[in-house]
């Protein structure tokens, strides 16, 4: 299944819970920004972080977790894609599902010859969180696909993209 896929599946969910909050707003347009200069990994992950906060989809301190994540391991997960993400312990930080991203066309330095072209924040509630990432790194295996990101124009370019199923 893919990530499309599963987005249009929480929103059928969450129609049917009369929730249509939830899953509709797990990627925003306004959580998309393109044409972002080139940072390094340390404020690309503080934009994202900040971005989940300013969603309401993550307390401050949850950024603090993100921050601890990537000290520990990299989130870079290969062909231009970084999934900054909190430690298990900053879960509690997490007020709703949702995904912020930016579009990096220079690229962000993810060290060890790794460069991130989109860095996806997400902040997940309970078990959403490891599916949210699986689906994100099975979507975003196809070389073809990150490039139509990388270069996408708009926003609702990178949506749409994303609710096709092309990636």
């Amino acid at each position: 299944m893919s990530f499309a896929q599963y987005f249009k599946i929480c929103w059928k969910k969450s129609q049917k819970k009369g929730d249509t909050h939830m899953a509709k707003e797990i990627l925003a347009t306004k959580n998309i920004i393109l044409n972002q200069q080139s940072e390094t990994k340390q404020e690309a992950i503080e934009r994202v972080g900040n971005m989940l906060v300013k969603s309401g989809y993550a307390n401050p301190k949850y950024i603090d977790g993100m921050k601890e994540r990537e000290a520990k391991f990299t989130t870079y997960i290969g062909n231009g894609i970084a999934i900054p993400h909190g430690v298990n312990e900053y879960k509690k930080e997490i007020l709703e599902t949702g995904l912020v991203i930016v579009q990096y066309p220079n690229g962000v330095d993810f060290g060890k010859g790794n460069t991130a072209y989109l860095v996806i924040g997400i902040a997940g509630k309970g078990e959403e969180h490891l599916q949210i990432l699986t689906k994100i790194a099975l979507t975003v295996q196809d070389q073809k696909n990150v490039e139509r990101l990388r270069y996408a124009k708009t926003a609702q370019e990178i949506l749409s993209i994303i609710e096709e199923g092309v990636m």
